[in-house]
């Protein structure tokens, strides 16, 4: 699987599980303690690869595994 798909992977799940929390983007970026939505939109579309202290952020404050937003399998 290349990186694109990988990205796209990823971003498609993070958005699905923060609606399922009922969250927006700007509010999921606020309890992050980042400041811009737009960040986490970048992240769902597959624009931005983010580091791993930001997918450990989302992680706990979404309370989910790392499963959730992407299968290693």
């Amino acid at each position: 699987m290349d990186e694109k798909s990988v990205l796209k992977n990823f971003g498609n799940n993070l958005r699905a599980e923060r609606n399922r929390l009922g969250l927006s983007q700007d509010g999921l970026a606020n309890l992050m303690g980042i400041c811009a939505g737009k960040h986490i939109g970048n992240i769902e579309r597959g624009i931005t690869n983010p580091k791993l202290t930001t997918i450990v952020a989302m992680l706990k404050v979404m309370n989910i595994d790392f499963e959730k937003l992407y299968n290693l399998n």
